[in-house]
């Protein structure tokens, strides 16, 4: 009886979570007419894709698409490449200053991105860097989350290895990439989706540092679906937004593997 209830819980977790997406898709599935006379009511009445049609028409996806994909890419390994070294030095190097380098990592976790806009675009915009890939890409290139993940992860590798490895002549460089890197792999792939995603549909750093189209991103594109036209069409917002999603269902499904073993290995 305990195992039955467990599982009508989890199905209905999962109804709740899946239910808004497989509402998004079925609407856009449907003609205009349709959402109009019933909205409250999803499923169309015969299957239509002239709202991905119009998508694509209307704006370049394909241009927005490679943008927003190099950004959030370029931006999740640039946080991996930096974490690796900055987790390892305040999980297995002393120092003087090193409790208050950590509490300085944990109080970057409670900035968001919105307060540091305005010094950051000051910054960027003396140096011809506003409107560029760099805007997108380099104000995110530290993660204080990934160096405390990476950190945690490795306070869980004995010195013992780590030691082994400067007797054999390996640099720290090679250490950290080249032994540890491998051990906390799902901790990285995790830290990779996590980053990805968040970046992938940010919508507001892309808004505020961009004003051509050839740098912008498909959050950016998706939103301008609505403000066309005379109303809201819905079918082709809501068809604007699966193209959008559609990457990221991906990538988590590439990578599900590595965050289980990562959550595994945290309750462990």
């Amino acid at each position: 009886m305990k195992l039955r209830f467990s599982w009508i819980l989890l199905v209905v977790v999962a109804l709740l979570w899946v239910g808004p997406y497989a509402w998004m898709v079925l609407t856009s599935l449907r003609t205009l007419p349709e959402i109009v006379a019933a909205p409250a009511w999803p499923i169309p009445k015969s299957i239509q894709f002239e709202a991905y049609r119009e998508v694509f028409r209307t704006i370049p996806v394909g241009l927005y698409f490679l943008n927003t994909t190099a950004m959030a890419v370029a931006i999740a390994l640039l946080q991996i490449l930096l974490a690796l070294p900055a987790g390892y030095a305040l999980a297995k190097l002393h120092f003087v200053g090193k409790k208050v380098a950590f509490a300085l990592v944990l109080a970057c976790l409670l900035i968001p991105a919105q307060v540091t806009f305005v010094p950051v675009f000051s910054m960027l915009g003396p140096i011809g860097l506003v409107n560029t890939f760099a805007a997108l890409i380099l104000p995110f290139g530290v993660s204080a989350l990934g160096t405390f993940l990476v950190r945690q992860a490795l306070l869980s590798v004995p010195d013992e290895m780590i030691e082994a490895a400067r007797l054999d002549g390996a640099s720290e460089l090679r250490i950290v990439y080249g032994l540890l890197a491998p051990m906390v792999r799902p901790t990285l792939a995790s830290l990779f989706l996590f980053s990805f995603v968040f970046h992938y549909n940010d919508y507001f750093w892309p808004l505020v540092m961009t004003t051509d189209d050839d740098v912008r991103t498909l959050p950016l594109a998706v939103a301008l679906l609505r403000e066309q036209g005379t109303g809201v069409r819905w079918h082709i917002v809501m068809a604007g937004n699966v193209i959008l999603s559609l990457p990221v269902l991906a990538l988590f499904a590439a990578v599900q593997k590595q965050i289980l073993r990562a959550v595994t290995a945290r309750v462990g």
